[in-house]
């Protein structure tokens, strides 16, 4: 399975932990929206997209499911570096964006969409899956 698209959907307050939404689009047929990039105490993370639910044991406490999520610590490797790059990649133009956005009329709000080239030892050993 590749990653074909990465669209990152950067988050305004540079204090709050939750950095950017993402929408990966896996063999240019299928999607995942809101897998969220989080800084944590040892660095940037993602955290998949999840709903609440109540626990079961009655304790009414709510907990947090993952809708979608890898299989394999060696896929969450290969997602998270991919989305990881992305982020990266729209911080540094983002300077650049806001500027153009300043100086140009106002337009719909769109995110720019990066498209990572295969990575193709990563690629490889995410087929063998």
């Amino acid at each position: 399975m590749e990653i074909t698209e990465v669209r990152v959907f950067l988050r305004e307050s540079p204090d709050k932990k939750l950095k950017a939404y993402t929408t990966v689009t896996f063999d240019d047929a299928f999607v995942v929206r809101n897998i969220k990039v989080i800084q944590g105490s040892s660095g940037l993370f993602i955290a998949m997209p999840s709903r609440k639910v109540n626990a079961k044991d009655g304790s009414g406490e709510v907990q947090h499911r993952d809708i979608a999520h890898p299989i394999t610590q060696e896929f969450r490797e290969y997602l998270q570096k991919r989305v990881l790059e992305a982020y990266e990649k729209e911080v540094k133009n983002a300077p650049l964006a806001a500027k153009k956005k300043a100086d140009s009329p106002p337009a719909a709000d769109a995110a720019e969409t990066i498209t990572l080239p295969p990575d193709d030892d990563i690629s490889e050993a995410a087929e063998d899956m």
